[in-house]
């Protein structure tokens, strides 16, 4: 199995190269109740494999996504485990991150969580209000560090400015054919600044894997096209990724990324897929 690498968070620290998702696990925006053991069972194989960052929310099947993180982190070291959630664009007011806030830990049954994010920004909502409760938490010890998702270059100037601590990452779309936040310029001012991209949906839900062009690229690497994808994404700086897997087979290739040594051919193959 490949070991995990990492990259520098600012304020020091790291955070995995490679995560795991979990939107879809326990439900979309309503819970369902059905899959769970196996779920429960996914996260926990996920993290022998090596997996540390699970990343949710708790918009995420109305908070049951954070409940299923929250039963297969139990008996594991929460001190080796980087959990990431999410605010949700109503909760953006002073009083409901402050509440959000604890929901979201009694759901996932710990004291804290590593990374707190902003979900979605929400123009109705005074970004200097959200980041006040966003400050007082981490000045609480309830959130050890912050970072937001789905922000515009200028939200996360703006977000950078407001956070009394450095700001981690902005987690965004991004893999081989969706580069809005290329072409928008917050790639690359996340690479100047020392802010982690965290990609969500990097191998487009399987899509990856029956394109002609990756597929190529993967054959001459002994490897998968869902591992020329990953590793697009991961070997560019400042970039991490959080494919969504409950599959052990799958959860085991998306690792596999961590050790495909893609050539300057390879991503400028890959650059033009866009």
């Amino acid at each position: 199995m490949p070991e995990m690498k990492f990259e520098s968070m600012p304020g020091g620290g790291e955070i995995p190269l490679l995560g795991l998702g979990t939107y879809g696990m326990g439900g979309g925006m309503s819970p369902s109740y059905s899959q769970d053991e196996k779920i429960v069972h996914a996260i926990r194989t996920a993290i022998e494999l090596g997996y540390t960052h699970i990343d949710t929310a708790e918009i995420y099947a109305s908070g049951h996504t954070e409940e299923l993180v929250g039963r297969a982190i139990k008996d594991i070291n929460r001190a080796e485990l980087l959990i990431a959630t999410k605010v949700k664009p109503a909760n953006l007011r002073y009083q409901d991150v402050l509440a959000a806030l604890q929901g979201s830990l009694k759901r996932l049954d710990t004291d804290y969580v590593d990374l707190y994010l902003i979900h979605w920004p929400n123009s109705s909502i005074p970004l200097e209000e959200t980041f006040r409760a966003l400050n007082e938490l981490v000045a609480r010890g309830q959130v050890r560090r912050l970072g937001v998702s789905n922000f515009s270059l200028n939200e996360l100037k703006r977000a950078r400015e407001l956070s009394e601590t450095p700001l981690v990452t902005n987690q965004v779309p991004y893999s081989v054919y969706e580069r809005r936040y290329v072409r928008n310029g917050v790639l690359e001012y996340c690479q100047q600044n020392g802010i982690i991209l965290t990609a969500y949906t990097p191998i487009e839900k399987g899509r990856v894997a029956r394109d002609a062009e990756i597929q190529a690229i993967a054959e001459k690497h002994a490897a998968t096209p869902v591992q020329v994808a990953l590793s697009w994404l991961i070997r560019q700086p400042q970039v991490v990724a959080i494919p969504m897997s409950t599959n052990p087979k799958h959860l085991e290739e998306n690792l596999g990324a961590l050790d495909v040594e893609l050539s300057e051919e390879d991503f400028e193959r890959l650059d033009r897929l866009a």
